[in-house]
């Protein structure tokens, strides 16, 4: 009994640390996938696998669902895939409304819309919400990205 629950404190152990290198590479990635559409596609590629087990996940996914307009020319194409996009971020923001992580990819979404969009509703709101909250990140890559954007 004793061996088989070392073995299941080791595997949830490594499957964390699989999840964190997972996160960071996600958040490393998400300012560069607006000039590049190869890290945008891996990084899709990944999250689309995740997007059920975790809210910040979803919110990842839909922020790089908006940044594809980016990357699109049929101004249909741009609108639709950055509605998808805003949509799973508030879904995420619904589900979870006090994580600073999401509030930061709604934040850095509005913040770079264009205001015809008419996506920037929650600036000033979530700009207090992470000056306020940002001491109670654990990440250093996300507390980086975080005073980043606020500058």
């Amino acid at each position: 009994m004793m061996k088989i629950l070392i073995s299941f404190l080791l595997t949830s152990m490594l499957l964390t640390s699989l999840n964190n290198s997972d996160m960071n590479e996600v958040r490393t990635n998400f300012n560069l996938a607006v000039q590049d559409k190869n890290i945008w596609k891996k990084m899709m590629e990944k999250l689309e696998q995740y997007n059920e087990k975790s809210s910040v996940y979803l919110a990842y996914l839909g922020g790089y669902q908006t940044i594809w307009a980016n990357h699109v020319f049929n101004p249909l194409s741009k609108l639709a895939t950055f509605k998808k996009g805003k949509n799973n971020i508030e879904l995420a923001i619904s589900k979870e409304p006090e994580n600073v992580e999401i509030r930061y990819i709604r934040f850095s979404v509005q913040k770079n819309a264009p205001s015809f969009l008419g996506y920037n509703n929650n600036l000033k709101e979530d700009r207090d919400f992470l000056v306020k909250n940002k001491k109670n990140i654990n990440s250093d890559l996300l507390q980086k990205n975080i005073e980043t954007l606020l500058k």
